[in-house]
């Protein structure tokens, strides 16, 4: 029997956990905990978002301490631009008894892939490219269906992006045209790079902003691995979503009312992605940074 190992994973928005026997995934659960709130004006990681979800990784530790042979705790993009990293690397040790690890943006990438690309069939092709728009960040990488061979991290992401235009989140009501201009001129910008990769045969989405969209478009949050979304269909939830209030946009079938404020600002980097990459469509996963991350662990050991 492969051992179960569970990781804990700390986002820019949200703090997630996971346990896998070998390739199987046995648990996994998310809490938004918005660690970044605050962090662009500060530079540093506030007290009363990290206290939140260092609650989370407390939790997750009581529900799979004992239960697993190895436990990771990693971080992403809001650990690495902290000044206070070190102080909240210190609270997790303290909780979990593991040492944190803040990914680079090129093992965040490469996590990524190797999760999302177990969730395509043999009909998508064998070279493929992963987007996985987070809250601080967004990595992109292409490869041939078993690792990355080019990556890239760029710094733009759904809370970010929501930082730079405000008006995105909802707060006031429908969102304004030249905001929209806005977010799109950045999000062009900001991943303007992603241009310079060969075509891929598929694209894969990870992430929340992509499983929230695949969430809507099937008018329920249940589990599933893998969902087809064409680019028009990104465009018209992004105009459906900037047309309503903050609160409406909570009470959508399918919504996880903690993105709400975030989400048109994470389908607004989706598509501007696939415009970069030539893609009329995309497969969203489920299987993402935490689950590729145990596969490449798994690899090492």
């Amino acid at each position: 029997m492969s051992e179960r190992w569970g990781v804990i994973s700390v986002g820019t928005n949200s703090t997630r956990f996971l346990v896998a026997d070998g390739s199987r995934i046995a648990a996994q659960r998310s809490i938004g905990t918005r660690i970044g709130e605050g962090l662009r004006e500060r530079g540093r990681i506030g007290e009363v978002p990290m206290e939140r979800t260092l609650a989370a990784v407390r939790d997750y530790d009581r529900t799979i301490h004992g239960s697993c042979d190895r436990l990771f705790v990693i971080a992403t993009s809001a650990l690495r631009r902290a000044q206070n990293a070190d102080e909240f690397a210190a609270r997790v040790r303290a909780i979990a008894g593991v040492d944190l690890r803040i990914l680079t943006g090129e093992e965040e990438a490469i996590a990524s892939y190797r999760g999302a690309v177990t969730a395509l069939r043999g009909s998508d092709g064998p070279r493929a490219g992963v987007l996985d728009a987070g809250g601080g960040s967004t990595e992109y990488a292409i490869g041939d269906r078993s690792h990355a061979e080019d990556l890239l991290s760029c710094e733009i992401g759904a809370v970010r992006l929501t930082e730079w235009c405000p008006g995105l989140s909802g707060t006031h009501g429908r969102v304004d045209a030249a905001t929209i201009e806005r977010a799109r001129a950045l999000a062009g910008e900001r991943l303007a790079a992603i241009a310079r990769f060969p075509h891929v045969d598929a694209l894969v989405l990870v992430g929340g902003s992509a499983t929230t969209t695949a969430a809507l478009v099937r008018g329920r949050r249940t589990a599933f691995v893998r969902l087809d979304l064409a680019r028009e269909t990104l465009a018209e939830w992004f105009d459906r979503l900037c047309s309503l209030p903050l609160e409406k946009r909570r009470l959508l079938p399918g919504m996880n009312p903690q993105r709400a404020d975030i989400l048109p600002a994470g389908i607004c980097i989706a598509e501007a992605a696939l415009a970069l990459t030539g893609h009329d469509r995309a497969t969203v996963s489920t299987r993402d940074l935490p689950y590729g991350f145990l596969l490449v662990e798994r690899e090492r050991a």
